[in-house]
């Protein structure tokens, strides 16, 4: 056994020797402050048996980068917090205030939804006039004051002072939920539930049928604009008697003037008759030959023929469409209008429509020369007008191989008939000459097929120079593939565009 004894600093020091008094020699020296250290850091790890050392063991490394992630959590926690508390002060008051700006803003929240909560309640007591123009302001450009504001109750409120009778009362409460609608589904379908919609034709009616006051007109037509705009809400409105209305309006404001009042209430008839339950009110209103007159009136006739283009979209639309007398000549000659490409594009959506569905309409666009207006279309029309011009010519050239085919095969009805009605024994003939009627007829519709080509294609080279020398094109000019390929055969009639 060694034995401890005391060096010069006066450590104990533990001498190891050998029994057999050999020279080597193992010790360890530490002091008593060291050895405190070291059991305290083995004791903070875990124990173990790692060596004794004077710094902290590696083991402890993880714990303390734990300590600064829960440092940091805590951080985060009180950012949390404070967010939560901006959150809870638009609904809510007296929340404690944060630090510097945050402090600020969360004090202008708190007052800001404190004088929404003053507006609701003058609405519901006394004061309204003021409260509803205040209630127009606060919403005129903040989305949020929309939400807060419905959600507090104004728009009952102002639905129910519809039934006042003070215009300027009425004037400010459309203009107030109008304000409360713009951006916000929630609030256009909670004002529809609300009953505004038969409060508002009631404040329009008048004995001798016409819209009545024109200030109060306007606002109730800006109103079905707004709320027409959600889906759900455009069958409420079609069948709550708004069509006749709009449709009124808009032709007496065709006698005096009103652009924006009649944009207003084009631009809701469009947006009616979107849901193809309302076609069948607005076929109703006899509103299809007024827009057909009124095209020519560049200010408006774009939203013209996007209202046609969904009424052509239901039988009954494109009945009433076809049985017009001047209806195709009007929408072919709009095709010229180069200066209005998106007129060119909706009216050339509108021919696709007729021309696909009616083989009567097919033929009446034929008689009134739109294959001319379509070719040039396909050379100088935008890019999808030229889709649509080449999808029109299109069907209309195969309109026109299926009636030389039907023609052909009435002509031989009766040689087909006789061979096919009677036995078997009548088609055993030595050389099949019962089947001979039948190889002529494809012989003579083959023929016919490639006389009716050919014929198309002079009419297009025909039409190409009428066209070059229109557009002041060289005399040179050599036309495109996809002009070439409108000679080409096909059979599709899908509408893709």
């Amino acid at each position: 056994m060694g034995k401890y004894h005391r060096n010069d600093v006066g450590s104990l020091v533990l001498d190891h020797r050998p029994a057999g008094g050999g020279n080597s020699r193992l010790w360890a020296s530490f002091s008593g402050a060291s050895f405190r250290r070291i059991i305290v850091d083995a004791m903070r790890c875990g124990g173990g048996g790692s060596k004794p050392s004077v710094e902290a063991p590696r083991e402890c490394v993880p714990k303390q980068e734990e300590k600064k992630k829960k440092k940091e959590k805590k951080k985060n926690a009180g950012s949390e917090k404070l967010s939560e508390l901006l959150r809870m002060s638009e609904s809510s008051e007296g929340e404690p205030e944060g630090e510097g700006a945050t402090a600020e803003e969360v004090k202008k929240k708190v007052e800001a939804l404190e004088e929404m909560k003053a507006v609701v309640k003058r609405l519901q007591n006394d004061d309204v006039l003021a409260a509803a123009i205040d209630v127009r302001r606060l919403t005129k450009e903040d989305s949020e004051a929309r939400t807060n504001l419905a959600l507090l109750g104004a728009i009952p409120s102002l639905v129910g002072l519809l039934d006042s009778e003070d215009v300027d009362a009425q004037i400010a409460s459309l203009y107030a939920l109008l304000n409360l609608a713009i951006g916000n589904d929630a609030n256009k379908a909670a004002i529809v539930k609300a009953g505004a919609v038969h409060k508002m034709l009631k404040l329009i009616d008048s004995p001798n049928g016409s819209p009545g006051n024109l200030a109060v007109a306007e606002a109730v037509v800006a109103n079905f604009l707004g709320l027409s705009a959600l889906d759900s809400n455009k069958p409420i409105i079609g069948s709550s008697g708004a069509i006749p209305f709009l449709v009124r309006f808009l032709k007496e404001l065709d006698k005096t003037s009103g652009t924006q009042a009649k944009q207003d209430s084009l631009r809701a008839l469009y947006n009616l008759s979107i849901s193809p339950m309302n076609v069948p009110l607005i076929l109703e209103t006899n509103l299809v030959p007024f827009l057909f007159a009124a095209l020519g009136d560049m200010e408006v006739s774009e939203r013209i023929l996007s209202i046609l283009s969904n009424v052509v979209s239901t039988p009954e639309g494109r009945k009433t469409v076809s049985t017009m007398p001047d209806a195709f000549p009007i929408l072919i000659d709009v095709l010229n209008w180069t200066d209005s490409i998106g007129c060119q594009e909706k009216s050339s959506y509108i021919l696709m429509i007729m021309a696909h569905k009616s083989y009567r309409d097919r033929q009446v666009l034929i008689e009134a020369g739109i294959v001319s207006s379509l070719l040039e279309l396909t050379l100088l029309g935008s890019p999808l007008a030229q889709k649509r011009a080449s999808r029109i010519l299109e069907i209309l050239r195969v309109d026109k191989g299926k009636q030389v085919s039907e023609s052909f095969g009435a002509g031989t009805a009766a040689a087909v008939s006789a061979p096919l009605c009677g036995s078997s024994a009548a088609y055993a003939g030595p050389n099949h000459q019962s089947r001979e009627p039948l190889e002529v007829v494809e012989d003579m519709i083959s023929e016919e097929r490639k006389a009716v080509k050919q014929l198309v294609q002079q009419s297009l080279q025909n039409n190409m120079r009428r066209i070059v020398k229109r557009a002041n094109l060289p005399q040179d000019f050599v036309p495109s593939d996809h002009f070439k390929s409108l000679t080409t055969t096909s059979t599709s009639k899908s509408l893709p565009f």
